[in-house]
């Protein structure tokens, strides 16, 4: 049973890979190591998404890869969990009988006993929560950035928008307490940690379980004031719950990042209505205004859906209209698909194919040129970034690195001798792309950070959590001598 390897792998939405960071801390208290790269796991996790059409179809098509595999590797164990898992349970094993596990969003922390239990009955685990168990942020996390960690204030959702089944899988919304969230992000600073992102499936609701009106503001305050900690991002906010007194936490804070992500969906107020998001547009880009007067150089992107059903030509031109109006930084442009168990698979006048893909490829060529138009803007502008690893595929054959600016705009600069991933640079944008900046010129600064001695020597933040009495692995600690009686 000794030196047993994993290998987590993840798909879906930030809320997805800070869970996957969860399930790597678990393994790792019980007794796995992750597995080098390039050889096969003896213990596989696909932690799931369930808001994509073809969702279904990526997780057997994987699994389906997985079965010669596992077949070549006696004791080889495959577990799903996540949202499709919550969703789809039995229904997994029945149509993939050589998956070993299957556990749900809300008993993250069952999984090592759960694939002890497999192992030790010869047969398959399925176990579904109602509820959540624990609050995942109590659990072991090997954290995959040295500069940047997620940390989660809040889980579930309250709303009951349409055409969203994240509610039905995620539950209704549980807040931490703010000293414990306080207290993850220091412990994150401790080990080197430069920006933390706060996560929620509607953030900014955050505080409605203990009644705290402003909880969310002051909570960024507070993260503000610890030292050591120099950026802040949060992900994603609701535009109904949005308030002036987070534009004023965001406009006040030097740490908090002037990025905002701010999902509008569709600017229609009829497709609003018939979606339930509970805004209209004027409140829309009543809110955007509010920010950029607050924050001038503030960069706000967004998520839209195209063709839900119903929608008119007149609908989408207002949605086009909206866009024109906001000039966001980007979008995230999305395809409108039935999810079986939302009002909205069930609502007529659903779209024909090619009508949707004809406005989506309108609404995407609109964004671009204005994402292009914004982002030739910064060119000449003076960015600090917080180098990332792995954010430019070409970099290393162009001898470039990437980072973020505090905006979140992505910049591919011009490398020099000893910057690393998790280091600090300033520099200058030069030339301008739709999706990314570039910054050719030679560093104005470089400043090295602890993470970037972290990435350096290949270690990564943990936060130890609480293993709740979860089996373990390999030859036990032998136990304390007992003292005979005199």
């Amino acid at each position: 049973m000794d030196g047993k390897t994993y290998l987590v792998r993840t798909y879906g939405c930030q809320m997805n890979v800070h869970d996957s960071e969860r399930l790597s801390g678990l393994l790792e208290s019980a007794g796995y190591t992750a597995a080098p790269e390039g050889t096969d796991a003896d213990v596989v996790v696909l932690n799931t998404c369930a808001v994509r059409e073809n969702a279904d179809n990526r997780l057997y098509g994987n699994l389906g890869h997985l079965r010669p595999v596992k077949d070549a590797h006696p004791g080889m164990q495959i577990a799903v969990g996540g949202c499709l898992a919550q969703k789809d349970r039995g229904e997994i094993v029945r149509r993939a009988p050589w998956v070993d596990v299957v556990f749900g969003t809300h008993n993250v922390g069952s999984l090592p006993a759960l694939l002890e239990r497999a192992r030790h009955n010869e047969e398959a685990q399925v176990e579904i929560k109602e509820a959540l168990e624990v609050f995942p942020s109590t659990l072991p996390a090997k954290r995959d950035s040295a500069h940047s960690g997620w940390v989660s204030i809040s889980v579930g959702c309250n709303n009951t928008c349409t055409f969203c089944i994240v509610p039905a899988l995620r539950g209704k919304e549980k807040d931490r307490r703010p000293g414990d969230v306080l207290a993850e992000v220091q412990a994150l600073v401790d080990q080197g940690v430069l920006e933390v992102t706060l996560l929620g499936q509607n953030v900014n609701a955050y505080g409605v379980e203990f009644r705290e009106r402003g909880a969310f503001a002051d909570l960024l305050r507070a993260a503000g004031r610890i030292e050591g900690l120099e950026r802040i991002r949060f992900t994603s906010p609701h535009p109904r719950e949005f308030t002036d007194d987070v534009i004023d936490a965001m406009a006040e804070t030097p740490s908090v990042c002037h990025q905002l992500h701010m999902p509008l969906q569709s600017g229609s107020d009829d497709v609003l209505r018939r979606m339930r998001r509970g805004y209209r547009r004027d409140r829309y880009l009543g809110i955007i205004d509010r920010v950029r007067a607050a924050m001038p150089d503030a960069a706000i992107t967004t998520d839209i859906i195209v063709g839900f059903p119903g929608e008119t030509d007149a609908d989408f031109e207002d949605t086009l209209d909206v866009v024109r109006q906001a000039r966001f930084s980007s979008a995230f442009t999305f395809q409108y698909s039935k999810r079986p168990g939302t009002p909205a698979a069930d609502m007529a006048d659903q779209l024909p194919k090619e009508v949707v893909q004809e406005r989506y490829l309108r609404l995407t060529a609109l964004q671009d040129e204005i994402s292009w138009a914004e982002n030739t803007a910064q060119v000449g502008r003076r960015v600090e970034l917080l180098v990332a690893a792995g954010e430019g595929s070409k970099d290393a054959a162009r001898g470039r690195l990437s980072g973020r600016a505090r905006d979140g705009r992505l910049v591919h600069f011009t490398t020099a001798d000893g910057v690393r991933p998790g280091d600090v640079v300033e520099t200058v944008v030069t030339a301008a792309k739709p999706h990314f900046l570039v910054a050719d010129g030679v560093l104005l600064s470089h400043r090295r950070t602890r993470a970037g001695d972290a990435t350096e020597a290949g270690t990564r933040p943990t936060t130890p959590g609480v293993m709740l009495g979860l089996p373990q692995i390999g030859v036990p600690a032998p136990l304390p001598a007992v003292l005979a009686c005199s």
